[in-house]
């Protein structure tokens, strides 16, 4: 039988405590031993353990001193304290101190390695609740999830130019979740409840684009035999979403650019224009401006899109999301596959959030999932994880922030003096100070006398 928990047992009686330990590693436990509150205390230090089981008296201090000590643990391990002087009143003061359950010698052996289980049972139940209750309380906006500064100014975007009614252009890496971010601009505008739809620019044929986009008379093309409606027709009233819009050829998108300006389309094969109220949602991952400079998008219609422009940040500019969305995903797939995988162990979240995911968010999610169910133990350990990720020189989200501020251009750095402006000094030393403390912005922020917020702020 195997449990994986660890065991601190703190018991005086060398032959009780010798027996109590052979009984819990027959059950698949692994088990610290101590005879003193003090060597207990030096072990509870070293290592968390899952359950402390101590006497209640102890050469010295008494077993409930260690009890504070437990108490200051996150999660809190499971403790049953025994002892031959046994009392209410003892019981009493030992839950109230935060015990979880009390036996009084001589042990029932069965009874006690029931209590055992029971209460470790119990503690695993209580983690994944607080799990589950952590990542509810995770700041999201409809389902996109995100505590970092620059993930509450996206958020903060979000809620302006929801209200709004002019088109939307979204730019960010692949993977960074740009359709959850139309998603979210449709369910809180008072278009909600209206039709949204999604297509992708770079899925069809250049030749069927503008009867997909604005529909066709019948007749107007060889197998048109009757009228049909195009996706600004559908949308009519709702929310039109452009995906991969980069890939527009550059002969629909002077007819998309009438359609933001006056609302006015022709259905292919038609003598007459339908008036549509369409919001237009444009989604792409690669930079507009370039494709403007070599001619490949139109000027004019960047400009009418760009009304309301959003860039979503990559994931290795969000700090401490990577975690908190690894809990997310990981947590969907318990809930989906009905495992009870505990978490991550400390060394796999930490190539986590040393890696840099090229993909994003969606990295993530297929890393996560695909670690989850290769997992043969209570938590994900670094050899569940992609081989990519574990063996891929890692750079720290912090450093990487480190590096693009390094990397920002400087302005005029010296003056008639040949002395660097104050604005340089600054920055190569808050360069210094993060390479310093190997891109822990906590540390840092402490180091220069400013908040963490204050910190993001300028980096970003």
């Amino acid at each position: 039988m195997t449990h994986n928990e660890h065991i601190l047992l703190v018991e005086d009686d060398s032959g009780l405590r010798e027996l109590l330990q052979e009984e819990l590693e027959a059950e698949g436990y692994a088990v610290t031993a101590c005879s003193d509150a003090e060597s207990g205390l030096l072990a509870l230090r070293e290592q968390v353990p899952d359950m402390l089981i101590s006497d209640l008296r102890l050469p010295g201090a008494d077993g409930l001193s260690l009890l504070p000590a437990i108490g200051e643990l996150t999660p809190k391990p499971a403790v049953l304290i025994i002892t031959a002087f046994g009392s209410v009143q003892q019981a009493v003061e030992s839950l109230k101190a935060g015990a979880d359950d009390f036996l009084t010698k001589p042990l029932e052996m069965d009874h006690f390695l029931l209590s055992v289980s029971r209460l470790l049972e119990n503690r695993r139940l209580r983690s994944e609740l607080h799990r589950y209750r952590s990542l509810m309380a995770v700041e999201q906006l409809n389902g996109i999830i995100g505590q970092s500064p620059a993930m509450q100014q996206l958020f903060h975007q979000i809620r302006q130019i929801a209200s709004a009614d002019g088109p939307v252009l979204i730019q960010g890496e692949s993977g960074t979740g740009k359709e959850l971010v139309a998603r979210a601009l449709h369910e809180l505008s008072p278009r909600k409840g209206k039709p949204y739809m999604v297509v992708n620019c770079g899925g069809i044929p250049a030749e069927l684009m503008e009867s997909e986009f604005f529909g066709h008379a019948a007749g107007a093309f060889t197998g048109a035999r009757g009228q049909r409606a195009g996706l600004f027709q559908q949308a009519e009233g709702g929310t039109l979403m452009l995906d991969e819009l980069g890939e527009m050829p550059l002969a629909l998108q002077a007819k998309l650019l009438r359609a933001l300006q006056d609302g006015m389309v022709r259905p292919v094969g038609s003598d007459h224009e339908i008036q549509l109220d369409v919001r237009v949602i444009g989604a792409t991952n690669r930079k507009l401006t370039d494709l403007v400079a070599d001619g490949s998008f139109r000027e004019d219609l960047f400009y009418r899109l760009e009304t309301f422009g959003i860039q979503i940040p990559p994931l290795r500019a969000r700090g401490d999301d990577i975690q908190q969305l690894a809990e997310y995903f990981l947590a969907r797939f318990n809930a989906r596959q009905q495992r009870n995988i505990q978490g991550f162990s400390d060394e796999s979240l930490s190539i986590l959030t040393r890696y840099t995911f090229p993909g994003n968010v969606r990295e993530l999610q297929n890393a996560v999932e695909r670690a989850a169910t290769f997992c043969d133990s209570p938590l994900i350990e670094p050899r569940h994880l992609p081989q990519r990720i574990r063996e891929q020189p890692q750079q720290s989200p912090q450093s990487a922030a480190s590096a693009e501020l390094a990397a920002m251009p400087m302005p005029s750095s010296e003056n008639a003096e040949g002395l660097p402006d104050l604005e340089t000094v600054q920055r190569q030393y808050i360069h210094q100070v993060l390479n310093a403390t190997q891109g822990n912005k906590r540390k840092a922020a402490d180091i220069l006398g400013i908040t963490r917020r204050t910190l993001y702020r300028w980096l970003e």
